[in-house]
């Protein structure tokens, strides 16, 4: 059942920049379509007359979708494969963006919303499942961190392209933006990435799905794993959902462009990731995400400062923790399930169903926070999940290793 791992590629071949820049693509556009209404929710509650908890709403939605999608995606993927599954999960979010640009009221909005979240699903359920496979296992978690680079630049991107285009145009133009992107995107995943090698089919039976998820529910380190991405992407959802509204009202008083603005910090977050990587490669997951927790920790407690460089600095903090944890946390499951078994893709799939239920549920509840208690309140909600996280993170290391039997160098998971 831990049979060693296969060779795959290393960084000196060229198959291996291929993977590495067709997944920093797929996960760039992926992401910039989740959250693309982000830094538009105060345009969006203005035009529709609604509420800033219901404009959150259209990330929660999305996201409870995806996650709901990622309990039989990533499953699916084991059956079917992963490039192919990649490829039309980006085709058909980039149409259901675009679509979404021309809607006329708010249930069409979230119908929409949601349709995205399944759309979207076959990219982060099978990335990090692909990347266990096809990359050598010592490069593995830095690979994966440069995809999640690949996700924060992808954010980024998102929000400062509609934040430019909402100001220029209006907010049907930022969101059609995100959805060409998308579909270029696809283009060159198609073009670039290479097919998989070493991926060995599950059966899509009854027995076999029930196999892998008793084999994925009941080790408790896979479970904290899950509970960590729950708590590290509730936190950060939290945050930047209020934060747009925030920023929007006195004495700050933001353009949705200059608002936008704020989200270069994810740069920041994208070089963490793939440091952080790296990073656990020498040193072991164990010791890099309780302390990239703590960073994201010190800088939600920065934001209640008034001053905006402050509050920059907060949330350049806030990146940097958010991608290095997650970076690490989920190579760190992908290598985990590996070493238990058959059914890596539904683990990755378990992992993001934790990460978007935080997104969904903290999400939606800052809105409430923020309405009823302000930015105090925000930090309260968004501090005391993401301390959660830390906990679970120092129990880990009470967590026996799971080796690879005949690896004489193995990486720390």
């Amino acid at each position: 059942m831990n049979a060693a791992p296969q060779q795959g590629y290393s960084p000196a071949e060229p198959a291996y920049r291929r993977v590495t820049v067709a997944l920093f693509l797929a996960g760039m556009a992926t992401f910039a379509s989740i959250y693309s209404t982000q830094t538009l929710l105060p345009v969006l509650a203005h035009d529709f007359a609604i509420t800033p908890t219901t404009a959150a709403l259209s990330v929660s939605v999305t996201t409870i979708c995806l996650g709901i999608a990622l309990l039989f995606v990533g499953p699916l993927s084991d059956a079917l494969g992963r490039v192919r599954l990649m490829q039309a999960s980006l085709v058909a979010t980039g149409i259901t963006v675009l679509a979404s640009s021309f809607v006329t009221d708010w249930a069409h909005m979230l119908l929409l919303r949601g349709v995205l979240g399944f759309a979207v699903a076959g990219l982060p359920a099978v990335a990090t499942a692909y990347l266990r496979e096809e990359i050598h296992h010592h490069w593995a978690t830095a690979a994966t961190g440069l995809y999640i680079g690949g996700t924060a630049i992808g954010g980024m991107a998102g929000r400062l392209l509609t934040g430019f285009l909402a100001t220029v145009f209006d907010w049907r133009a930022a969101i059609g933006g995100i959805g060409v992107l998308a579909l270029v995107s696809a283009v060159i995943v198609t073009l670039v990435l290479p097919r998989s090698r070493h991926f060995h089919a599950t059966p899509l039976n009854p027995s076999a799905l029930t196999a892998n998820a008793r084999r994925m529910l009941i080790d408790r380190g896979l479970v904290a794993l899950y509970g960590i991405g729950f708590c590290a992407m509730g936190s950060f959802v939290a945050t930047f959902n209020a934060l747009s509204f925030r920023l929007a009202s006195a004495p700050y008083s933001l353009t949705p462009a200059t608002m936008s603005l704020l989200y270069l910090t994810y740069a920041v977050g994208s070089v963490a990731s793939t440091y952080a990587g790296r990073l656990a490669a020498r040193r072991g997951s164990r010791a890099v995400v309780p302390w990239a927790l703590a960073l994201q920790l010190a800088g939600v407690l920065l934001t209640l400062a008034a001053p905006l460089a402050l509050v920059v600095v907060g949330v350049g903090l806030i990146s940097v923790g958010f991608f290095a944890a997650h970076g690490v946390t989920s190579a760190w499951v992908s290598a985990r399930a590996s070493r238990k078994g058959p059914g890596t893709g539904f683990a990755s799939g378990l992992y993001l169903f934790g990460y978007y239920l935080g997104s969904s549920v903290c999400g939606a509840i800052a809105g409430a926070a923020w309405s009823a208690g302000g930015w105090p309140w925000v930090v309260a909600l968004a501090s005391g999940v993401i301390a959660v996280g830390i906990g679970l993170s120092l129990f880990m290391r009470t967590v026996p290793v799971l080796p690879y039997p005949i690896d004489p160098q193995p990486p720390a998971h």
